[in-house]
């Protein structure tokens, strides 16, 4: 039997936000979760099926490499889907204990959890940008307390089993056909006591340590581009898997270049006479100066490309574009013999359609004569 699309099966577009998919999946696993529907293997169905999709569709990764190949691209990449509903509690627990408050009854506040994603703000020079680069970051993690092991209490001693909640973390509470979950009051949801805490990590089992960590940055990169690394984010919690942290890169503006993409723009200002006869110039790039060849009757305002001179697109050998903008400076404060010459311009500007003319008539004549 072939898999339905994971679109269809949540009820949204395929052009549908993170938060739509979140929205749609918590209604069907609202509808179809087992403590309502009790011996309905249909509903059992239903539910794996929606979790199926949810856990490709809130991955970005996952999500893109669906969009482009379908059941087919999941296959090989590490996910076979959901064998029963306690791996669905286990996948989703932020869902189930947030939102609906169900409890799994499966362990509660012991089950594996994933650790935090962190952020990490990058500010790296214009230049830096173009070319790449490898800076050291420090970021300060939680990391589990060597002195107690991650225990959280005195060396020689150890936590003791919640009395109250038995180790789970919640007490429950039934209401209609559901069983709600509440974080159990007497150990704040730990699901154990430390009566004689560790004196290193005051009994949270956790310590907060810098940790040094490489970051390579791709040549290109712009504005808010973000950087994986996985598993270097919180750790996780009774043996989850690590959160990973997220790289925001934030690029320093130049004082020579604009940027358009991966083009580069550049203004640069030349004489009307220069703009008037033609001009060569030198212009900066981001390697060594080359030089520009300027027209005759070059106007102000005109912009010349320059290809492959501009950024290179992340991932790619392939480079923008560098253009440079050509401003005519109008010159001022002009002296006699200067303004002499330049009235004397105008003047055969002016006479020009009268030379012209002049000259026609003299062809035209001519020819008359010489037939």
């Amino acid at each position: 039997m072939s898999k339905r699309d994971y679109y269809e099966v949540l009820g949204v577009a395929r052009e549908s936000s993170e938060d739509e998919i979140k929205s749609a999946y918590r209604k069907l696993a609202f509808k179809y979760h087992p403590d309502r529907n009790p011996d309905d293997p249909e509903a059992e169905t239903q539910f794996k099926e929606a979790a199926e999709a949810y856990e490709v569709l809130r991955d970005r990764e996952k999500r893109q490499r669906y969009d482009q190949f379908g059941h087919a691209g999941m296959n090989g990449n590490g996910f076979n889907g959901f064998s029963n509903a306690d791996d669905i509690f286990g996948a989703f627990s932020d869902i189930f204990s947030d939102f609906f408050g169900f409890s799994t009854g499966r362990g509660g506040a012991n089950r594996p959890r994933a650790g935090s994603d962190l952020r990490y703000n990058l500010d790296i020079t214009f230049r830096e940008a173009a070319k790449g680069t490898e800076v050291e970051i420090t970021i300060p993690v939680e990391e589990a307390c060597t002195e107690c092991e991650g225990s959280g209490a005195k060396k020689g001693t150890s936590p003791q089993v919640c009395p109250q909640c038995g180790g789970t973390g919640t007490v429950q509470q039934s209401q209609g056909f559901f069983r709600v979950a509440v974080t159990c009051p007497h150990c704040r949801g730990r699901g154990q006591i430390v009566s004689d805490p560790c004196p290193e990590c005051m009994g949270r089992g956790m310590v907060i340590n810098d940790r040094d960590l490489k970051v390579r940055i791709p040549a290109g990169v712009d504005n808010n581009s973000r950087l994986r690394l996985r598993g270097e984010g919180e750790p996780g919690i009774n043996g989850g898997p690590p959160g990973d942290l997220y790289v925001v890169i934030r690029v320093e503006p130049d004082k020579t270049f604009e940027r358009q993409g991966q083009n580069l723009i550049l203004s640069r200002e030349i004489g009307f006479v220069e703009a008037a006869l033609g001009h060569r110039m030198e212009v900066p790039t981001l390697d060594d100066p080359v030089s520009l060849d300027i027209p005759r009757g070059t106007q102000s305002g005109e912009v010349f490309r320059l290809r492959g001179l501009g950024l290179p697109h992340l991932g790619s050998t392939h480079k923008g574009d560098l253009l440079v903008e050509i401003r005519v400076k109008t010159p001022t404060h002009l002296n006699k013999r200067q303004e002499e010459l330049l009235r004397e311009f105008a003047a055969i500007e002016e006479d020009k359609p009268l030379k012209k003319a002049k000259e026609f008539l003299k062809k035209a004549k001519d020819k008359v004569m010489g037939e």
